[in-house]
């Protein structure tokens, strides 16, 4: 399995996740990612799995998901299929 993004070193205050992406450390109020994680406990919070592809990170306690690229700004196009006429 290739690595699609390399996430390390998760860290939660009362109102931001702080995470280091490809070797850059971001910061992203809760409010703005994910309405369940700002009502989310610190214990909910700290319980986390990242995808070993790097892809994404979900929180098993509250049934969340964040995607890595989406925390990037990065959007993806489905390919337009070729139409034979």
């Amino acid at each position: 399995m290739s690595l699609y993004h390399k996430v390390q070193n998760l860290k939660f205050t009362e109102t931001h996740l702080m995470i280091e992406i490809d070797g850059e450390h971001k910061k992203y109020k809760f409010e703005e990612i994910s309405k369940t994680l700002s009502e989310a406990t610190d214990t909910e919070k700290m319980i986390y799995e990242i995808s070993p592809s790097g892809y994404g990170i979900h929180w098993p306690l509250i049934d969340e998901d964040i995607s890595i690229d989406g925390l990037l700004g990065i959007v993806h196009q489905p390919e337009l299929e070729k139409i034979r006429v």
